[in-house]
């Protein structure tokens, strides 16, 4: 699989920290080094930062953004798609990835989380909702932690290696 076809979601929260706008912008230039698309809501915290890291490396970020009107989305990315769709657009930003990192983030990030889940797209949290395999009910689950971003773009490059 040709790198650039490898889409690589950022899932997380409208509102950050400093410390966590920190590691989505890294979060993004490492998908964006390793030549993967990011894949966001489109929004402003977890997903403009980590869209500001992919342009800053050179890369390509799509927005699959929340309401009616581009004006919403942040201004790092390279492409956006209108859903006017609210929260629901939480499903097509999951089955538009090959893999999901959940950064920081709320509750709509854990809904993403769970949505993938479901539908066996793996996750790799970072500095998010900590989730329990062992809690899965007899579903197979995805689910790695990464503590800095280098980690979880490692973490993505392993699952693409094992994927291929």
């Amino acid at each position: 699989m040709d790198p650039a076809t490898r889409y690589v979601g950022v899932v997380g929260g409208r509102d950050c920290t400093p410390e966590e706008a920190c590691l989505a912008r890294e979060l993004g230039q490492g998908i964006a080094r390793e030549g993967w698309v990011l894949v966001c809501g489109g929004g402003s915290g977890i997903m403009e930062q980590a869209s500001r890291g992919a342009r800053e490396a050179g890369g390509v970020s799509l927005g699959i953004l929340f309401g009616d009107s581009r004006e919403e989305a942040n201004p790092y990315l390279s492409y956006s798609i209108v859903t006017g769709l609210g929260v629901a657009r939480n499903a097509l930003v999951v089955k538009s990835c090959h893999v999901v990192v959940a950064a920081a983030g709320a509750f709509g990030t854990l809904s993403e989380i769970a949505l993938a889940n479901n539908v066996g797209i793996p996750v790799i949290g970072l500095a998010s909702w900590r989730i329990d395999p062992a809690q899965n009910r007899g579903r197979s689950v995805y689910w790695r932690e990464a503590r800095t971003a280098g980690e979880a773009v490692g973490l993505v490059r392993e699952f693409f290696a094992s994927a291929l």
